[in-house]
């Protein structure tokens, strides 16, 4: 579970950005919220602001720290930059580090892992965990200089072997290090994405070994009525059955070809209908019509047909279910792509209810679908906002918890009116 994220001089972002999972005091919706000894946690957060404002480079922030955690030690060759993005709309924040904070739980354990990293290497990063409940320190990093408290010997021969554009957590799990790979298994098992990132490099199908993936596309395609049946999907002209079992190790080839599935899928473009066609992972649906003699019948339909918002809930279905499944946490940018607002509420209810998730997962997402302020799913803690100062170009993130209102007070009808910013200034022609 993710208690808190933090991040500077990362993108738009200039100055600190703290997102928390804390509940306050609210009497609302207190079944929806996660107990972790004497915390109480959101089980979602919604992201609103107006285009330009940020919101997306929150997400973006949490990919690029998850993705240069998990793979540091393999893409961190001797000469490699750091692939750091740091605020450039002034003279100096180009030039300092880009810090990144995560406070979460995993097997009922905390952690705190920092790090901070100019595009030449890594300037600190630390991480402390409670197996006994009290706060201890794995390992401190100043520049080069590393502090252990624990296992010395072995950490100072790891600590001699890490280049200065490389993290010592990612090296250390390389090595075997016990409190850093279980560290570590937050970031690889219980982090997921949407697939909604045009400008961001497709990643390795995280959930492609998970026998129920393809199920879950099917479930979600029926249960959003879509009139859609049934679906079959083929591998290389080779129907997958009902059961969809995988072996343990799916072949390398078929991975590809699901991930490659996954990825149009996701997408809206023209050329996607014809990627669709052209894969090798084929997905026929099957709608209920009536023949000739009135009699109900179901025909197939390529997916290929399906309409783009009927394609874009089934490629997050995966990310959900395995996010609900392992109690991790999804990210989704602009939930509302593509789809009703009524799926965006059968999603959201899904975190939000103890029935369908009893494992503690989370959804953090941006939209501008106001319609959720009506606080009928969610708290008003729930709400964040992303705007954008216009006189430095810096973007900052705050919680509508900041602001004094009225538990009766009608949150979507004062953002529409400016009061918590974080919306388009223009002038509306008026219609008479």
């Amino acid at each position: 579970m993710l208690i808190e994220f933090r991040f500077k001089n990362y993108r738009s972002f200039r100055d600190d950005v703290v997102l928390s999972m804390e509940a306050t005091g609210l009497s609302s919706f207190k079944n929806s919220l996660i107990s972790y000894h004497n915390l109480k946690l959101l089980s979602g957060v919604a992201i609103y602001g107006k285009n330009g404002g940020g919101k997306s480079n929150i997400i973006r922030a949490f990919w690029f720290a998850v993705q240069f955690i998990k793979n540091a030690q393999r893409t961190q060759h001797e000469n490699a930059s750091v692939p750091v993005v740091p605020f450039m709309l002034n003279d100096t924040s180009k030039n300092q580090p880009s810090e990144f904070e995560f406070i979460y739980t995993i097997r009922d354990i905390k952690y705190w892992y920092t790090f901070a990293a100019t595009r030449e290497k890594i300037t600190k990063e630390s991480l402390y965990h409670a197996p006994k409940g009290q706060k201890a320190l794995v390992f401190l990093r100043e520049n080069q200089k590393f502090s252990f408290t624990e296992d010395k010997p072995k950490r100072k021969l790891i600590s001699e072997t890490v280049a200065e554009n490389q993290l010592f957590f990612s090296v250390a799990c390389t090595m075997n290090d016990i409190a850093c790979t279980n560290a570590m298994k937050w970031f690889r098992e219980q982090i997921f994405f949407s697939r909604d990132y045009a400008d961001i490099p497709k990643q390795l199908l995280d959930y492609s070994n998970d026998a129920n993936m393809l199920k879950a596309i099917s479930d979600y395609a029926k249960a959003a009525d879509f009139g859609i049946e049934d679906i079959k999907f083929e591998i290389d002209s080779k129907e997958v059955k009902e059961g969809l079992d995988f072996p343990k190790d799916i072949p390398e080839g078929i991975k590809e070809a699901l991930t490659q599935f996954m990825n149009v899928l996701s997408e809206t473009s023209n050329n996607s209908e014809t990627k669709l066609k052209l894969g090798q992972v084929k997905a026929t649906s099957f709608h209920q019509g009536q023949s000739e003699d009135g009699s109900l019948h179901l025909y197939p339909l390529e997916l290929s047909d399906e309409s783009d918002g009927t394609r874009k809930l089934m490629s997050i279905a995966p990310a959900i279910e395995s996010a609900l499944k392992k109690g991790g946490v999804l990210f989704v940018d602009e939930i509302e792509r593509e789809l009703h607002p009524m799926l965006v509420d059968f999603i959201i209810a899904k975190f939000q209810s103890k029935k369908t998730n009893s494992n503690g997962a989370q959804i953090i997402f941006t939209t501008h679908n106001t319609e959720l302020m009506n606080m009928e799913l969610l708290r008003k803690d729930q709400f964040y906002f992303a705007d954008k100062n216009h006189d430095d170009g810096s973007s900052e993130l705050y919680s509508i918890s900041e602001f004094t209102t009225k538990t009766t007070e009608n949150i979507r009808k004062g953002y529409l009116l400016g009061k918590y910013g974080a919306t388009p200034d223009i002038d509306m022609e008026e219609v008479e």
